[in-house]
């Protein structure tokens, strides 16, 4: 009995520190050039509901709720960024960022549901 209740115990102790040790790894990807072109803000309103989107400007505001005012000089556009897509990452409204999302369009409003960000190296 004693033999079964230990390998019990350490078949956990494996699994649950297998799913720790999982949580603390970061996805990578494709860091080379790209083809995909960076639209503007002033152009998600024509743009299709669901259709890709890449846009590079600076975070003026945080609005609540997960939304934010994004600037690039052509306009303005609603961000939600979802707490898990920060990836760590700090942005403050001097920063510039490389946004990639989906358009989102609302009854009310256009917004960017933001699949990734990257901060531009300054």
């Amino acid at each position: 009995m004693k033999k079964k209740t230990a390998l019990l115990v350490f078949m956990i102790a494996l699994v649950v520190t297998g799913i720790v040790g999982a949580e603390g790894l970061k996805r990578g990807g494709y860091t080379g050039p790209s083809s995909v072109s960076i639209s503007k803000a002033s152009e998600v309103k024509t743009m299709p509901h669901d259709a890709d989107v890449v846009l590079e400007g600076r975070i003026e505001s945080y609005l609540g709720n997960e939304k934010y005012l994004f600037n690039d000089g052509s306009g303005t556009v609603i961000l939600e960024i979802d707490n898990d897509e920060w990836n760590g990452l700090e942005v403050g409204a001097d920063d510039v960022v490389i946004i990639y999302g989906e358009v989102d369009k609302k009854l009310q409003r256009i917004e960017i549901e933001v699949e990734k960000i990257e901060k531009q190296a300054r």
